[in-house]
């Protein structure tokens, strides 16, 4: 969409990254683990600050922002976009996967479409960006991001899912650092409802 757009490249953004025609390529653990791989390294070598996250079966859903001095926002994920996609690709074509030739075919037919993919699509372009500026809203988001796996009925409780920052929240642990925001004990409270 037009209207969406990364305008402060140092912001703090509430993001979805979605896979074309929403195909479900992470209900495999080996997918999952690229993107925490790859988010980990932005992180370590890009300047990405990740303060929450979830991965579904075909989409992420991320609360970050750059580092002042990075890149910036966009050019981060661009390169997590292309990194992960090529992964992804790749992975498909050299594990055991069921669902390679449908897969290649769906990502291939929507790189027909777009001028900038030469062979495969993997990633929706937009990411669908909303800049988050009160505490209230960026509650919202977080509880929003940690109870997807709750309502998709993976896990009943939000901290037992493990590709979320749901456990980083709860205890401080978790497959990935994440930044956490203290928006206070009451006021977090408050806004997620818990």
């Amino acid at each position: 969409m037009a209207g969406y757009k990364i305008h402060q490249q140092h912001g703090l953004y509430y993001l979805t990254l979605t896979i074309v025609d929403w195909v479900d390529i992470f209900t495999r653990p080996i997918y999952r683990d690229i993107i925490i791989d790859s988010l980990d390294f932005c992180q370590k070598q890009k300047g990405l600050v990740v303060h929450a996250y979830t991965i579904m079966s075909n989409h992420l859903h991320l609360i970050c922002r750059a580092k002042e001095g990075s890149i910036g926002l966009s050019r981060i994920l661009a390169d997590f976009k292309k990194f992960t996609a090529n992964q992804i690709l790749q992975t498909i074509q050299t594990e055991n996967e069921s669902r390679r030739d449908w897969m290649l075919l769906v990502f291939g037919y929507n790189a027909k479409t777009k001028a900038n993919n030469r062979h495969h699509q993997v990633w929706i372009q937009d990411n669908h960006p909303i800049e988050l500026v009160t505490p209230k809203w960026i509650a919202q988001k977080i509880n929003y991001i940690h109870q997807n796996a709750v309502h998709a009925r993976l896990v009943n409780e939000a901290h037992h899912y493990p590709y979320s920052s749901a456990s980083n929240y709860q205890d401080g642990s978790g497959l990935l650092e994440v930044e956490v925001i203290d928006l206070g004990i009451t006021d977090f409270y408050v806004f997620t409802g818990i």
